[in-house]
């Protein structure tokens, strides 16, 4: 019950919110005028580009701004307490017990020095909520809510020592540690793939339905936000575009503006491109490779890179896409099977390799606030590869860092400007052009997009796809997200523990027969309306193997756990067979492919 006694009040009434941010040009405002009510027991989605306000107003429900802006007029009234008149004393004992707030970067909010456990534990010890013993039992309970493997042991880990997804949803239990009222979930999900991503917001529903907590949610993804959101308010530059229920958005949305954000949504598929040259640029040849003395993370791992096309390399996290990324730059010395470029043989380890060995693939990072040096300007992050590569300096090495800007479709005007003053679309262009730079054949793209937002991220798309026809460039391109592999894939290879599970040209792949594992991730994609996390959780599919830990194993098939149609013995015995279903088109199982169209 709140505070005055009515359960039907708002648990958050914010009237006329104005907030501004400090610039070079001083200060202006970035939010204006926002109005949101929320009650217990109700998710209220806050949608739009970067830049729209969202997090900023998602902060301010905890009566915070961030460095650089400040609340400068409006009410923010928390279960009757005033929050823009309420002491920091009062404020911070709020914070974390009654109103929490999940991060969008995991990796940046835990703490690398403490132990997941120990970080669980902190606020609900601090604020008096609950014993030592009782907060670690409690964590390790949500830890099995969320599906975490080893749930007993997992928060002994450091943060380093799962993936970004379990890390993920260890936030989600950290923030739920004191029960509070209110929970500011910004981009809870981005960072996840398509499975995990079901299972945390079933969590998310099922909280704030059995325990009546309110919730913000901040997303750019409709499809995501329309399975937990009760109304959506639709944001840009700080304004209220619209606001209205999920339905009503999705389905009859009256402005423009949201009309645009529900087109960036839909998958838009890329058209085959033949091979622009002859032959294949980069061929893997059973590729065995593992961390130190750990198990092998790739088994016999065979793919083939025509010039000219893009290649998607798609799974779970753990599956082993980014280090077959670490094999094929060096990083990774496989410990058997050959890496050829252009047909020659390359050196497994990166410092037996030559410059222009070195030069010929480089990567774009999944998360460009840390793949750029903050203290480094866009001058000196362009021109480094132009100078170590190149040998370039003086005015051909000034004037090639502006070209490199005009391709990716900056201006000359960013070029001394440092990483922090950019948005994180215009980080993942300058993170494109540093690559661009070694003027090299094959790009490998881990995850670029899976930190922007819908409209951000197609049109980094669309330039990847203009330089890769301009400049005849390869792609190797790691992803979990199935909408953005079909928008720009012309190969698709499916891993799963660090096995090839299926291979083929997109068209085929993306059309049945499936692989049991291919099947899963694809009805794992949330479609852009309401009911579709219900439906999709009845599944035998998603029954059988949504959110279950990727194990390596050294026999049988991998997947056999959470396979519905698993063969008892066989599949847990004996490895499955590479069966060709057309060409170029291949599956490992012990299923034929008529039985699996089937």
């Amino acid at each position: 019950m709140s505070a005055n006694g009515n359960t039907n009040s708002p648990l958050l009434d914010i009237r006329n919110l104005r907030i501004e941010g400090l610039s070079e040009q001083g200060w202006h405002e970035i939010v204006c005028g926002v109005d949101l009510q929320l009650k217990r027991g109700e998710v209220l989605g806050l949608i739009g580009e970067s830049g729209a306000g969202k997090s900023t107003i998602g902060l301010a429900a905890m009566g915070f701004a961030r460095d650089g802006c400040r609340i400068t007029g409006g009410d923010i009234i928390f279960d009757g307490m005033e929050l823009r008149t309420a002491s920091e004393e009062q404020k911070r004992k709020l914070r974390g017990t009654r109103i929490a707030y999940v991060a969008q970067s995991a990796a940046a909010a835990f703490n690398p020095a403490h132990r997941l456990l120990d970080q669980y534990a902190e606020a609900p010890v601090d604020h008096g909520v609950l014993s030592r013993s009782e907060a670690e039992q409690k964590g390790r309970d949500l830890y099995r809510r969320l599906d975490l493997p080893d749930p007993e042991r997992i928060g002994e880990r450091w943060p380093h020592q799962v993936s970004g997804g379990q890390l993920q949803r260890m936030m989600v239990a950290m923030a739920m540690s004191c029960s509070p009222d209110l929970l500011i979930f910004d981009e809870p999900t981005t960072a996840l793939d398509v499975t995990t991503q079901i299972e945390v917001l079933q969590t998310i529903k099922h909280i704030v339905t059995a325990q009546q907590v309110a919730a913000i949610y901040i997303t750019h993804d409709l499809a995501v936000v329309a399975q937990v959101a009760d109304r959506l308010m639709v944001l840009r530059y700080g304004n209220l575009v619209e606001m209205e229920t999920t339905t009503q958005i999705l389905e009859a949305p009256t402005q423009d503006y949201t009309r645009a954000l529900l087109e960036a949504h839909t998958r838009h598929e890329k058209s085959p491109t033949s091979a622009t040259e002859s032959g294949t640029l980069l061929a893997i040849d059973s590729v065995t490779a593992g961390y130190r003395n750990g198990p092998n993370i790739l088994q016999d791992v065979s793919v083939a890179v025509k010039r000219g096309q893009t290649v998607a390399i798609v799974g779970e996290s753990g599956s082993g896409k980014s280090t077959l990324a670490r094999v094929i730059t060096g990083l990774l010395p496989p410990r058997s099977g050959d890496i050829r470029f252009g047909g020659e043989l390359l050196p497994p380890a990166l410092a037996q390799r030559n410059k222009q060995q070195l030069r010929q693939a480089q990567m774009i990072y999944q998360m460009p606030d840390v793949a750029l040096n903050p203290r480094q300007c866009v001058r000196d992050i362009i021109g480094r590869p132009l100078s170590f590569y190149l040998g370039m300096s003086g005015k051909e090495h000034e004037r090639r860092v502006i070209e490199l800007l005009e391709q990716i479709e900056l201006s000359e005007r960013y070029i001394d400007r440092f990483p922090g003053e950019l948005s994180g679309g215009e980080k993942q262009r300058i993170c494109i052009a540093r690559a661009l730079a070694a003027e090299p054949d094959l790009i490998i793209c881990d995850e670029v997009t899976s930190a922007l937002d819908t409209i951000v991220a197609k049109a980094i798309l669309d330039l990847l796809q203009r330089l890769q026809r301009e400049l005849h460039l390869t792609y190797l391109f790691i992803s979990h997200d199935l909408d953005t592999v079909a928008s720009i894939a012309d190969q698709v290879v499916v891993f799963y523990a660090g096995r090839v599970a299926e291979q083929g040209p997109k068209s085929t792949v993306f059309e049945p027969p499936f692989h049991p594992y291919t099947r899963l991730l694809l009805s794992s994609v949330p479609e852009m309306r309401q009911g579709w996390l219900e439906d999709t959780l009845s599944t035998r599919e998603a029954q059988a193997g949504i959110a279950r830990e990727v194990k390596i194993i050294e026999r049988g098939c991998p997947f056999v756990e959470r396979c519905p149609v698993a063969i008892p013995e066989t599949c847990v015995r004996d490895l499955p067979p590479l069966q060709t279903v057309a060409p170029a088109h291949t599956i490992a199982c012990q299923h034929s492919p008529d039985a699996l169209a089937n």
